[in-house]
């Protein structure tokens, strides 16, 4: 169960979001913890009988885990217009190490590199409980006004 704290931060609830609780912050990242239960949905079908966790959703988890840090970063820029919000503009150097399994706990860390314009870069990477390294990427996101819903 997500904790307060991000709910606040982003605007992802389940069945799409992937970050249980932020851990630690300092000036230059955020890390959150995420038990993968093995009642989650999507292991059903990848795949059945031997169940991992799909590489697209522990990105996820990353870039929300980057999201809930800009906002907290950010926060001056965001309340000056509160329809601003992080949209992923580019991922690269994705690379996977190793499975997630059910049941696994992951900690997800988001570190910032640089801010050009309204462009933020960011690196990301995920572990297991007893640090075996899951994934690191690179990916950049700009603050960008929020769709309005058309009636």
């Amino acid at each position: 169960m997500a904790s307060e704290e991000i709910l606040q931060a982003i605007p992802h609830r389940p069945p799409f979001l992937f970050v249980d609780e932020i851990v630690e912050q300092t000036d230059d990242y955020l890390t959150t913890r995420r038990f993968v239960s093995e009642t989650e949905s999507f292991f059903e079908g990848h795949y059945p009988g031997n169940p991992i966790m799909p590489g697209v959703i522990i990105s996820e988890a990353v870039f929300q885990t980057g999201a809930i840090y800009l906002t907290r970063l950010l926060a001056d820029e965001i309340l000056e217009d509160p329809e601003l919000v992080p949209v992923l503009t580019k991922i690269s150097d994705a690379r996977f190490k190793s499975i997630v399994k059910p049941n696994e706990t992951l900690y997800i860390t988001a570190r910032y590199k640089e801010k050009l314009g309204r462009f933020i870069f960011m690196d990301g990477s995920v572990k297991t409980e007893d640090g075996r390294r899951v994934m690191t990427v690179s990916f950049s996101v700009a603050l960008a006004k929020a769709p309005k819903d058309e009636a």
